[in-house]
């Protein structure tokens, strides 16, 4: 079927993201059509698209040429996202190195994304020296920004007083931020701190939106956490856990 696109809605960047959700063969097409045009969040969308194949051919080269055509352009998160491909070797060769540069330049210009990211390489040695007091530090700056996933592990170098002081409760308060936040791993973590203050029905009620959410990688390691629980409740849990990881397991990728 052939659409009749108004120009204003091919340029609309927030349109195009709510079109991705109505028609996937019909955004892309806008999308092509703005990233043409110039449009710098077009251009960071046709990047995503390509990579993920929705709405259009899977390409990954061509998705990661998007990504610096639209970085070139000032595009954070297409930067980050050019940052990704070389970490993970997504349309060329896995270099860890040049992804930390891209990072760096997308965190210094205040991308909570790229902090993270950079943290993640920092924190491994990855692309680089280790460096845990820098990591922290870019942690600690994403979380400030409400980035989930940096707040808990935020909380996780105040619990254990990992290159900073032990802070318990500053760490219960950023598990709690990104349990809200929808972080799987930090409601996964604020269970744990309220199944130690004896809450165990709230601590319940996050593990299961932990499981709900949680990718494949957290469920195998967290179902294995589970059995060891003291609660019997918790431990029960291990089972959902573990018949989720086998579902996700046998699901095509």
């Amino acid at each position: 079927m052939s659409y009749q696109l108004r120009r204003e809605e091919v340029l609309d960047g927030d349109r195009l993201k709510a079109m991705l959700d109505e028609s996937p063969a019909r955004a892309a097409q806008a999308i092509l059509i703005a990233a043409r045009e110039g449009v710098l969040d077009a251009q960071a969308l046709l990047g995503q698209i390509l990579l993920d194949g929705q709405g259009i051919e899977q390409d990954q080269p061509l998705a990661m040429r998007w990504f610096e055509i639209a970085a070139h352009g000032g595009h954070l998160m297409a930067r980050n996202m050019l940052g990704r491909c070389h970490e993970h070797g997504w349309g060329c060769a896995a270099n860890a190195s040049v992804a930390a540069r891209h990072y760096q330049i997308a965190a210094d210009a205040g991308l909570d994304w790229a902090m993270y990211n950079c943290a993640n390489l920092l924190a491994t040695g990855r692309g680089g020296s280790e460096n845990q007091p820098q990591a922290l530090n870019l942690y600690r700056r994403a979380a400030e920004l409400g980035h989930a996933k940096s707040m808990n592990l935020l909380g996780r170098y105040l619990e254990e007083g990992q290159f900073c002081p032990a802070d318990p409760q500053a760490a219960r308060d950023w598990y709690r931020r990104s349990a809200v936040g929808g972080d799987f791993r930090g409601q996964f973590s604020y269970a744990a701190v309220l199944a130690g203050e004896g809450k165990i029905d709230e601590a319940l009620d996050w593990l299961r939106k932990a499981l709900a959410g949680g990718n494949l990688n957290f469920l195998r390691v967290a179902s294995e956490a589970l059995l060891d629980a003291p609660n019997p409740q918790i431990r029960a849990l291990a089972t959902e856990y573990s018949q989720r990881t086998a579902e996700l397991e046998h699901t095509p990728l």
